[in-house]
């Protein structure tokens, strides 16, 4: 056996030496050779699953990629991500080169609401994802807070210096960044425990019989599509969000919406469930909306009025990390969602 190479053998999908596995991930510099072997009890596992439960560090579409580029062979033969692995077979695996940790600056602009020692907050904008990730390395809040400050706090994750809680990608609004270690352990426990308050607005298809209401429906990951999330009454986690109908339209509304958790897509998943999804949200129910449409013309050639969902995180409330006062911090709304509204009221108002 080669000096960078490591016999790892599982028995019953466990590994026998999970520590040894453990420090050659982490100090891996790429090019070492993994070899595992397929438990006496497992049989017609996909190898991509059976290895994302196995090498957590790395993603299933990180996975899945090294076995396309032959990174992974099995009984030392190049298969598919959907190869049925059988008890007894030898998996090889040449690790790939770590990704660099060093965050490139960038100037994108920055809507600052509040600065001050420990804390930014910031009406972030549409089409901008909080944090670097895969396929996305640049063009990230981070990177442009980055470029920004120097003061960001280390962070719960690697390329994530500064990031408390984040926002989708086209969910603008309120979001908080602490600028020193103490600010991000302090308001990061608040998120944790709810003693935070976040209100959105949103604009929804159709109006709610009820003038407000709280939606409780365990949310999980979709049983078919894993992108998405989905109610999930035996097996998601629970959700808690209570809506406000702030003004009504002919096919229209506008909520405000608290959210008493925090689940991915939550807002999104409850009001699709209810069946009013988000002006805009495709993926949850949701459809574009063009000015043709709203004023019951003939279609034509246009932009959306609204092409992403139109949801904001319009208020949020935290207990300062250093003086303890309770601060509000409100975020104005963005263009699209302001058009949007000043085009039904407009045109589709109850008056």
């Amino acid at each position: 056996m080669s000096e960078n190479e490591i016999q790892i053998c599982a028995e019953d999908e466990k590994y026998q030496n999970t520590s040894e596995l453990a420090e050659l991930l982490k100090n891996s510099k790429g090019g070492e050779k993994l070899k595992l072997r397929v438990g006496q009890n497992l049989k017609h596992r996909r190898l991509d699953q059976y290895l994302n439960g196995r090498i957590t560090t790395f993603s299933r579409t990180m996975i899945q990629k090294m076995i396309k580029e032959k990174q992974v062979l099995v009984n030392n033969k190049a298969v598919k991500p959907s190869y049925a692995l059988n008890s007894g077979e030898s998996i090889s695996i040449t690790l790939p080169e770590p990704v660099s940790k060093e965050i490139t600056p960038e100037n994108i602009p920055l809507n600052i609401i509040y600065e001050d020692d420990d804390i930014i907050v910031i009406n972030k904008q549409k089409d901008l994802i909080v944090h670097p990730a895969r396929g996305y390395k640049s063009g990230t809040l981070v990177n442009a807070l980055v470029y920004y400050t120097k003061n960001l706090s280390s962070g719960s994750e690697d390329f994530r210096p500064g990031i408390v809680h984040r926002l989708d990608r086209n969910t603008t609004g309120a979001i908080i960044v602490a600028k020193n270690d103490e600010a991000q352990w302090k308001l990061a426990d608040q998120f944790q425990k709810r003693t935070t308050k976040k209100t959105y607005k949103a604009i929804i298809h159709g109006n709610p019989e009820l003038d407000a209401d709280m939606i409780k429906n365990n949310i999980g990951v979709h049983p078919t599509i894993r992108e998405k999330q989905a109610v999930r009454p035996n097996e998601g986690k629970e959700a808690i969000t209570i809506y406000r109908v702030a003004e009504r339209f002919k096919g229209f509304a506008l909520v405000d919406i608290d959210i008493l958790t925090g689940r991915t897509h939550q807002i999104r998943v409850h009001m699709s469930h209810i069946k009013h999804p988000i002006v805009g949200d495709n993926t949850y129910g949701g459809k574009d909306v063009y000015e043709w449409q709203v004023r019951a013309q003939e279609p034509q050639p246009q932009e959306p009025v609204i092409g992403r969902p139109a949801l904001h995180a319009w208020k949020l409330e935290i207990d300062h990390p250093k003086s303890q006062k309770r601060m509000t911090f409100t975020a104005d709304l963005p263009e699209d969602m302001e058009n949007m509204l000043k085009l039904l009221r407009e045109v589709r108002s109850l008056d």
